[in-house]
Order: C-alpha cells, then structure tokens, then sequence
C-alpha cells in the first residue's frame, strides 16, 4: 500500500472520534492526529494537565505500528508485543503524526518501529517498538478446526 493512501477501514473506524487527518510528510508516515481538537470536549484525552493520557498515546502507537505492519506486508497482524517510550508530554488540542516503520521481517512476524511527532516541529514525543503476528485466513481456519 503506498504511502499517502488512506489506512483501510478497520484502522480508520477504530480513531474517527480522535478527528484523524489524512496528512503525510515522508515514506512511512501514516497519519496526523490531533488529541482534544474538534467539537468533542478537548479535555477528553487528558492525563497529565494539558496532555494527552499515557494510555491513549500507547493505543495510538499500536495503531501507527499496526499500520506500519500492514502496508509493509499486505497482512493484518495482531500485535505480540509492544514497547512504549514516552519522551515529552503529547499535549492536547495540537496536531501530531504517527510515523512507523518496518525493521525486520520473519515467517510468521514482523518487527516494526514508530513515533509520535508535533506535526509543525517534528519534535518526537514517544517512540515505540513492537512484534506483529500474521494472522492470514489460512491460520485461522485451520486454528478454529483444530479447536483452538
């Protein structure tokens, strides 16, 4: 899937509240984000006072690295493991792109990495790493005969 092309639905569906743009810099970049912006109250993603909470910056993460998964295989995955640096506070009410990309791949998984960035700046405000499983049709075909 070539960079500058929307996500497919299913990671599209999952951040339609969070007023997700559609906006690219470079190859392997997925998408801009914007915490709190819009008509939805802008406290709603709010941890720390005027930043975004831990928890949402980590699901965002896992998407953007789940992204990153997807158009560098064509596969969905699911994620295996996850690994989450915090930098500097993700503040509210500021736009900011997801970048991720893929570092190694292997028969049943790949290994990708991304960040967090101020849109404007480029300024990085968390990094993440992660381990996607391939979960092909096949696979679960044959994991749902096998009763498992």
């Amino acid at each position: 899937m070539p960079t500058g092309e929307p996500l497919p639905e299913v990671f599209r569906a999952r951040f339609a509240t969070l007023e997700e743009q559609f906006l690219t810099k470079e190859p392997g970049d997925l998408f801009a984000q914007c915490f709190g912006c819009g008509p939805e109250q802008p406290r709603r993603y709010e941890g720390p006072r005027g930043a975004a909470h831990g928890g949402i910056v980590t699901t965002y993460l896992d998407e953007v690295l789940a992204g990153a998964a997807v158009r560098a295989t064509d596969r969905l995955s699911v994620t295996g493991e996850i690994t989450v640096r915090f930098v500097k506070p993700v503040p509210l009410e500021t736009p900011i792109l997801g970048r991720g990309r893929l570092t190694a791949r292997h028969d049943r998984y790949v290994d990708v990495e991304g960040s967090l960035e101020k849109l404007a700046t480029s300024e990085v405000l968390a990094r993440a790493r992660g381990r996607f499983f391939f979960q092909d049709a096949g696979a679960r075909q044959a994991n749902a005969n096998s009763g498992g």
